[in-house]
């Protein structure tokens, strides 16, 4: 069952409020007209496999084709909160999805393929499906049409490969972006080791071995992201569908080998044809739920300017922070 439970977005608060008074009919219709030309997010609030594949369903797009990328981030420790393969295997198999990454540019455990195949198969998602690195062999270039800074985006070479792309993002919490989601898995997971350096350097260095020399200015480093995403979805066009998981919310990334526990209870599942709208729909669900903790993940997005992110994925027409969330029952 769908409910369209509300619409929420800051830019519209005042047509809500005003179609929540007493002789307001003409704020309401207008109100109703934007609400049906807005993205559509789906949100269920129990976290479970059933419901992976419910919301996908709901989104009325096939993952199709003869190789299905399902972006994922396989975590960098067992300390880290990366999505459960056996959360995630039903809704994997049942797209017969390839899981892809690709390496870091920071010395850990997975900055090179060989360990980072290791880290990937003690993780258990070797067991569930097919495991591609995409940048193993190499990395290739994309363009960057209308970059705010950059004007092309290296990314792991087999990512030519596929036909369609799931993103399938754990959010929570990021050291540098404020939060992780849809955008960030598209933009920094996609990205080749060296592609990673590109766009934290803001166009300066792709060299990973020179990237903490080249850090750019943050909100440089936010809109590089916005434009990674760009080359990425204008490579992909439709063939896409984005899905964010909100359980274990830590203020950290499952980059970070030495996370952070999660801060506050688990929110639920969110999927949209619209990343900008899935992750705008994501943090205001953090900011408006009553758990406890939301406090300090609320300060790491915002102490990061983290949602300057959608402003600028916005601006270069990614999406829209405006949309309908659709509750399903």
């Amino acid at each position: 069952m769908l409910k369209k439970s509300f619409l929420l977005c800051a830019a519209c608060s005042t047509l809500l409020n005003m179609s929540g008074c007493a002789g307001s009919a003409k704020a309401s219709t207008e109100t109703d007209n934007m609400s049906d030309s807005l993205p559509v997010v789906y949100y269920i609030k129990d976290i479970t496999p059933e419901n992976i594949i419910k919301i996908y369903e709901a989104l009325g797009r096939k993952a199709e084709g003869k190789n299905v990328a399902v972006k994922i981030s396989t975590g960098e420790s067992e300390k880290s909160h990366q999505l459960d393969p056996d959360l995630i295997k039903d809704f994997v198999n049942n797209v017969n999805g390839t899981l892809v990454e690709c390496n870091t540019a920071y010395e850990g455990s997975r900055n090179t393929t060989e360990k980072h195949l290791k880290t990937v198969e003690e993780h258990g998602y070797t067991k569930i499906a097919k495991v591609d690195i995409m940048d193993a062999d190499g990395d290739t270039i994309l363009p960057v049409n209308g970059g705010i800074h950059l004007d092309r985006n290296y990314v792991g070479s087999h990512f030519l490969d596929y036909d369609f792309l799931v993103v399938l993002s754990h959010f929570k919490g990021h050291a540098m972006g404020g939060f992780g989601g849809a955008l960030k898995n598209v933009a920094i997971g996609i990205a080749s080791s060296n592609g990673k350096a590109w766009i934290h350097s803001g166009g300066k260095t792709n060299n990973a071995s020179e990237i903490w020399d080249n850090i750019a200015e943050q909100d440089v480093f936010l809109e590089s992201m916005a434009d990674a995403c760009k080359g990425v979805f204008d490579h992909m066009g439709d063939r896409m569908l984005f899905i964010n998981i909100a359980n274990n919310l830590s203020v950290d990334c499952d980059c970070d080998a030495n996370a952070a526990p999660p801060v506050m209870g688990d929110l639920g599942i969110l999927a949209s044809l619209d990343p900008v709208a899935l992750d705008r729909a994501s943090v205001d669900m953090v900011m408006h739920t009553n758990e406890p903790g939301k406090e300090e993940l609320l300060e790491r997005i915002n102490s990061r300017h983290g949602t300057h992110t959608l402003e600028a994925a916005e601006k270069l027409g990614l999406g829209s922070q405006k949309y309908t969330l659709v509750t399903i029952e």
